[in-house]
């Protein structure tokens, strides 16, 4: 009998103490299947007929039975190929985690409030329009790309209508960009905190192709070489990542900057890239092999937007300063301390920080979109202001000129795409680039 005052020792088996904590789905397992596997295993691809974008497809499986039975095997490589398929492998305690969670049961741990209201199989359904972060012309002028939630909207660019709507995973598309053969359609964003991923899209079957992920957060600033073969992006880990088109593959990491990468642009002749962030600097570097060469501008503000002129290697670049600085990829001379030589053209400032720059494609305009209710082009040639498109409210995040020069599109924190001659800023036509539910009005 125990004494009074004595406090019982409760000893526990040597197996309780060593016991693992459960694995989570939504904490530890969903990162790992959204970083190496959703690329290929989504509803726009669904390789081996198996999406690992919910829980519920996870238990569904694919051509080979559920996942919980095989996913294991091909993540060890004792199936082959192994998964993910032409990438690293995922380190052991990845797949020790993955392993644990699936001989505990697989559960599903998602808070109720965390669950998706949307699937990547079925368009979103908006009652308000969304912000507008992203939007481009095909090269023939006929279609307009526009940025949607998880999705991207190609509309007829005479103002005709909708004509395909492009249905991924990324919570936002932050650039679209257009190959100048027109095959291929590239967007890139991702969702905050969780992936990046680069879509490469088919457009004459309307299919992705294939989908890269990269980086732990969004993506911004996409662009492509001029071949088409490569597209390079910034990333929020201070890195400018390049992909190769036609596998997906990462060809390079360029880690020159010391903040977010916000904007990319190939020179000419592909062989070397202009990046710029929050860092203040426009960064040339080496597209083959990734070295640093030089910055391009004397530092002054943070930048985020970036353009390259179309004929000539030289880009605009415009930030939290309010002005638009056109500088020659190429010094003319020896760098010096503070050094400024490579500046052109400095535009009038702006009445807010600039969000988005564009050329017309003849070189001989620039757009600058920005904070504030207005669109200004101007001259290349002379700075001067010719015209401005206006009627937007605050927050005009991505503009772009159609290819034959004579209108330019607009898109921002108002959910409207707005279309203006670019000779006089006159207003063509405005729309809601998606599709919005009718709301039922209560009688009472």
């Amino acid at each position: 009998m125990r004494r009074p005052g004595l406090l019982a020792v409760v000893v526990l088996p040597a197996a309780a103490l060593a016991a693992d904590p459960p694995v989570s789905y939504f904490r530890q397992i969903r990162p790992i299947l959204e970083r190496h596997c959703q690329g290929c295993h989504q509803p726009a691809v669904k390789q081996a007929n198996l999406d690992l974008t919910t829980h519920e497809g996870f238990k569904a499986g694919g051509k080979q039975g559920p996942a919980a039975k095989v996913v294991v095997a091909y993540l060890e490589g004792k199936s082959q190929p192994r998964m993910p398929f032409g990438l690293p492998p995922l380190a052991e305690d990845q797949v020790a985690l993955v392993r644990r969670w699936i001989a505990a049961g697989a559960a599903d741990d998602t808070p109720a409030e965390a669950r998706e209201t949307t699937v990547a199989d079925k368009p979103p359904v908006y009652q308000l329009p969304p912000v507008i972060t992203a939007l481009a012309y095909s090269p023939d002028g006929a279609m307009l790309a526009v940025s949607g939630y998880r999705e991207v909207l190609l509309h007829r660019s005479d103002g005709s209508g909708l004509d395909a709507r492009l249905l991924g995973v990324s919570d936002r598309i932050q650039s679209v960009v257009f190959s100048a053969d027109g095959r291929t359609l590239v967007a890139a964003g991702g969702a905050a905190a969780r992936f990046g991923e680069v879509q490469i899209w088919n457009l004459a079957s309307r299919k992705l192709e294939r989908s890269a992920r990269i980086s732990s957060d969004t993506v911004f600033g996409a662009s492509l070489s001029p071949d088409g073969s490569r597209v390079a992006v910034g990333c929020a880990d201070n890195t400018v990542r390049i992909i190769e088109v036609s596998t997906g593959k990462e060809l390079h990491k360029i880690g020159h900057h010391e903040n977010w990468v916000l904007g990319t642009v190939f020179g000419l002749d592909g062989k070397r890239i202009v990046s710029v962030g929050r860092d203040r600097a426009a960064k040339l570097s080496d597209a083959t092999t990734g070295a640093f060469i030089e910055n391009v501008n004397l530092l002054r503000d943070e930048l985020t937007a970036l353009a390259r002129h179309p004929r000539r290697d030289f880009v605009l670049i415009g930030g939290a300063d309010r002005v638009p600085y056109l500088y020659m990829m190429d010094r003319p001379k020896a760098m010096k301390i503070a050094d400024d030589t490579t500046l052109v053209r400095k535009f009038e400032p702006q009445r807010g920080p600039i969000f988005a720059l564009a050329f017309s494609a003849d070189g001989r305009r620039i757009a600058v979109a920005g904070a504030a209710d207005e669109v200004p082009i101007y001259s290349v040639e002379t700075g001067e202001r010719v015209a401005a498109g206006k009627g937007h409210e605050a927050g005009i995040y991505a503009v772009a000129f159609r290819p034959d020069g004579a209108e330019f599109a607009a898109g921002g924190f108002d959910g409207r795409v707005r279309v203006y001659e670019t000779g006089s800023g006159k207003l063509v036509r405005e729309f809601v680039p998606v599709p919005l539910e009718k709301q039922l009005v209560t009688q009472k």
